[in-house]
Parts: structure tokens; C-alpha cells; sequence
């Protein structure tokens, strides 16, 4: 088995509803959802201009690859209304892998674990409620090390 790491978020719609249907799907389609963040309030990051993000983290294990799980993970995107129309712009859900494992990808289609994790307190923050002391494996530090020295600002409040 397989654990993944994955950061969910959106702004557009019912958030709080895409995020339960996106859990739905991946525990349908992908494996099983094993652990689950608390739902954060996110200032919008690389794009300001537009409305504040729900954020929740979640723990998968799975038996698919991570190229399979990123395919499935597309698929559920496109299911729940994702159009990539903008870069860093509104979304309806927006599905990432932080970790695979302890797996380093390098590949045109996927990389993991996330290249700009370090610097995202959106993720971070979810994310160090479930995996505190997991370490990254290229960075060497632990979630929690990688919070403390983010030198992202933007506010991250517990919304459910």
C-alpha cells in the first residue's frame, strides 16, 4: 500500500460541498482516506485579487502508482467542475499530491513531493495537523520545521 499526502482547495461554489464530494471520490476511485486536516480559511496565493480558498489535507492510501493516482486525481477534478483556465486563478477544487511515499518524482507530468510546498502556509498549515514529524525527503526537515521557517504570511485561519 501506498500513502499519499494530498492538499485539496478551492474558492468557487460551495466549497465546503466540492471538498466532501472530492474526499467521496477519491475514497471511491483512488483508496481510502485514512486521516483528514480541519478545514482552513486561505488569503488566495499568487493571485490576490479573488476570493478566500478552503484548504483540507488528507492522508490516501492507495494501491495505484502515483502517475495513476494523478490521472484519477484529474479525472475528479473534471468531474467536480475544474476548468484550468488561469494560472493561480478560481477554482471549484484543485487537488494536489504533496507526498508519495517517501518517493521523489521527477517527471514532465508530476512532481512530488511538491515543488513549492516550503513555501506555501496554505499547505503547510493542514498539512502539519496530520504529518508534523514526517520528513521531506528532499529538504531533510520535518513539516513542522518547514512551517516555522515559511516565508509565506498570508493568513491561514481554522474554518471547520
Amino acid at each position: 500500500m501506498n500513502k499519499a499526502y494530498l492538499l485539496m482547495g478551492g474558492n468557487v461554489g460551495d466549497t465546503m460541498n466540492n471538498l466532501q464530494q472530492a474526499i467521496e471520490l477519491l475514497n471511491k476511485e483512488c483508496g481510502t482516506i485514512v486521516q483528514k486536516s480541519s478545514v482552513y480559511e486561505t488569503a488566495p496565493w499568487g493571485k490576490t485579487d479573488q476570493q478566500d480558498f478552503l484548504n483540507q489535507a488528507v492522508l490516501l492510501v492507495t494501491n495505484l502508482s502515483a502517475q495513476e493516482l494523478m490521472h484519477h486525481i484529474l479525472l475528479i477534478e473534471e468531474k467536480l467542475g475544474r476548468r484550468r483556465i488561469e494560472k493561480y486563478g478560481p477554482r471549484v477544487i484543485d487537488i494536489d499530491i504533496l507526498f508519495f511515499n517517501g518517493a521523489i518524482i521527477r517527471d514532465p507530468q508530476l512532481t512530488i513531493p511538491h515543488p513549492e510546498l516550503q513555501y506555501r502556509r496554505f499547505a503547510l498549515v493542514p498539512l502539519v495537523e496530520i504529518a508534523p514529524d514526517m520528513s521531506h525527503p528532499v529538504l531533510d526537515k520535518t513539516i513542522t520545521e518547514l512551517l516555522m521557517n515559511c516565508p509565506d504570511h498570508l493568513e491561514v485561519s481554522l474554518f471547520a
